[in-house]
């Protein structure tokens, strides 16, 4: 019976390590992105505080000014918002739409890319009793999507 659970155990083991299974690599090229600026309107925007907090977490050196960074992200626009996808038979909106757009370009030593245009959007649900709650909720969408994009467009420069 010892026997048959060591069997069983060794070839478990065997075929987790066989199954190509990998963490999920960071989206970033630290080598690419080392030394960078960024050039934004708004710095108080939640998607350019998730782009600071992203790259400081990565160790990437963020440059104190523009003439001195060897790469270059711009951030030519950065706007939230909602929309109304449904209402009711009483005129009353039940389902919001949140999105969120981002226009960005990125210049290096290497590249001058033209402006890169990204939006996300999220739906919710909506309940006039449960106004705070619905509010809240539609913070919490945003700041996803935020993060969202910041992952989608670090991938993005990563790749050119």
């Amino acid at each position: 019976m010892l026997l048959y659970k060591r069997t069983i155990i060794l070839f478990l083991l065997i075929l987790s390590s066989s199954c190509g299974f990998q963490l999920r690599q960071s989206a970033i090229d630290i080598d690419k992105l080392g030394n960078t600026f960024i050039e934004t309107n708004d710095s108080r925007s939640i998607f350019y505080r998730k782009l600071r907090a992203e790259l400081n977490s990565n160790n990437i050196e963020l440059a104190a000014s523009k003439s001195i960074a060897k790469n270059i992200i711009t951030i030519h626009r950065d706007e939230t918002g909602r929309r109304v996808l449904s209402v009711s038979a009483r005129n009353v909106a039940t389902e919001y739409e949140v999105f969120y757009r981002l226009s960005y370009s990125f210049v290096n030593e290497e590249k001058n890319s033209n402006a890169e245009e990204l939006e996300l959007t999220r739906s919710y649900t909506f309940n006039e009793n449960l106004v705070l709650g619905k509010s809240q909720e539609e913070e919490v969408l945003i700041e996803a999507l935020a993060s969202d994009l910041v992952r989608l467009m670090l991938r993005q420069i990563s790749s050119q």
